[in-house]
């Protein structure tokens, strides 16, 4: 050990798997836009959830038994596995891509909006890229591609800007009777 080391030098470990992960970013870089579409279904399967379980297990107490009580249940079960749906449409697990299309075929019923939002969700999850997004194979590609984000458009950005500004206008409107 006659040479000193320099401990601000460069390291000079060779790096030669420069190129090892580049299908697995360009399968990423191919899904990453309806990954993200997908991902952004389980805030509404959240939602959802929250919202007819709170609903149902609110008029537990209003219903005087008999057929309020089971329609009650059941709400409290559809609230639940909207919840479960959200959980594994999120992880990207199988089964929640399972429960999810469940849900969305009985949500087909809800003429026009709901129609045209399951059928969306529908979509996403039985097209060609969906069923491959909720494979074990892209959650390896997931795993070896970290850095690899979806990024929004500036367009989405104002069109959101757009309807919340919208809907608080519908709001503020209601409240001041105009």
């Amino acid at each position: 050990m006659n040479q000193a080391v320099n401990p601000y030098a460069a390291p000079a470990a060779r790096v030669e798997d420069v190129g090892a992960n580049s299908e697995a970013e360009a399968i990423r870089r191919a899904h990453i836009s309806h990954e993200a579409s997908i991902k952004a279904v389980d805030f509404l399967y959240y939602l959802g959830g929250v919202g007819v379980t709170v609903a149902a297990l609110a008029s537990l107490g209003a219903s005087s038994g008999g057929a309020g009580a089971v329609i009650t249940v059941l709400l409290v079960v559809l609230g639940v596995g909207q919840l479960l749906a959200g959980w594994g449409v999120r992880a990207l697990r199988s089964w929640g891509r399972t429960v999810g299309c469940v849900l969305s075929a009985i949500g087909l019923h809800g003429f026009p909006i709901g129609t045209l939002i399951n059928g969306y969700i529908l979509y996403l999850f039985l097209s060609k890229k969906g069923r491959t997004i909720f494979t074990p194979a892209y959650q390896d590609v997931i795993a070896a591609t970290p850095h690899v984000k979806y990024r929004t458009s500036v367009l989405v950005w104002i069109f959101l800007a757009l309807l919340i500004g919208l809907i608080l206008f519908g709001v503020l409107g209601a409240f001041t009777g105009r």
